[in-house]
């Protein structure tokens, strides 16, 4: 009777080993599980922004048979574009001028091949002027062809929409995306009975910056400066555990 009595208490405690063992090992293989569980998932945010400055450019050109003619050509013209600029509200301080280039002409042959006979001189010298007011600038890259008429050679780039408050933008609309990506996967979670764990991994997406509507995509991004109103995009990949 004794012996028996002394053999409970050893296999009492060895019961509760196992079930200690069986709980811990049952735990960890459903910790693992869920660990390997996970669902990815594709967030993204977009705003509509206005574009806060403009650059418009242009290239100044005279050309003639000799240099210092075609130099002459060019000093007379400049004036001209920068009082049109002055009535436009920018005077020469706010202007932009560059130094100015100059190239020999060369003569082409009856066979297309050009020759070392310099037929005449190009001269040329770059403007440009900026504003905060994007239509004032819109405006005069219309109105500048007038120049043309007064005898100025006068070639005006499309003007350059930009916007400057997108460094703290950009982290804004990461996160943006990142919360849209976590909602996603919640939904995904709920429709499948089972709940949202924590974020394993994210990567941010290239930011595309396009005229507003626009569908346009690009994997290396799109800063779009044709247009005055944009739309931003940012997209984030994001994997969540799940349980």
């Amino acid at each position: 009777m004794n012996n028996k009595n002394n053999l409970i208490l050893p296999v009492s405690i060895a019961g509760v080993f196992f079930l200690v063992g069986v709980i811990i090992i049952t735990a960890t293989w459903k910790s693992n599980y869920n660990t390997n569980q996970t669902i990815t998932v594709t967030g993204s945010a977009s705003k509509d922004i206005v574009s806060d400055l403009a650059i418009l450019k242009g290239t100044l050109t005279a050309q003639s048979a000799t240099a210092d003619a075609a130099y002459r050509q060019l000093e007379s013209e400049r004036p001209i574009l920068l009082k049109f600029l002055a009535s436009k509200g920018f005077p020469e301080t706010k202007v932009g001028l560059s130094a100015i280039t100059h190239y020999p002409i060369y003569e082409t042959a009856a066979n297309g091949y050009q020759t070392q006979n310099i037929s005449g001189y190009n001269y040329k010298q770059q403007i440009e002027i900026q504003s905060n007011d994007v239509n004032k600038i819109k405006q005069i890259s219309i109105q500048v062809a007038s120049v043309i008429e007064q005898g100025v050679n006068f070639n005006v780039n499309p003007p350059e929409y930009h916007y400057t408050k997108l460094a703290q933008l950009k982290i804004d609309m990461q996160a943006a995306a990142a919360k849209d990506a976590m909602i996603r996967a919640e939904k995904i979670a709920k429709a499948t009975g089972r709940k949202l764990g924590p974020m394993r991994n994210a990567r941010m997406g290239v930011l595309q910056i396009t005229p507003k509507y626009s569908n346009e995509v690009s994997n290396y991004g799109i800063n779009d400066i044709s247009s005055i109103d944009k739309e931003i995009t940012a997209v984030v990949n994001a994997s969540f555990e799940i349980e």
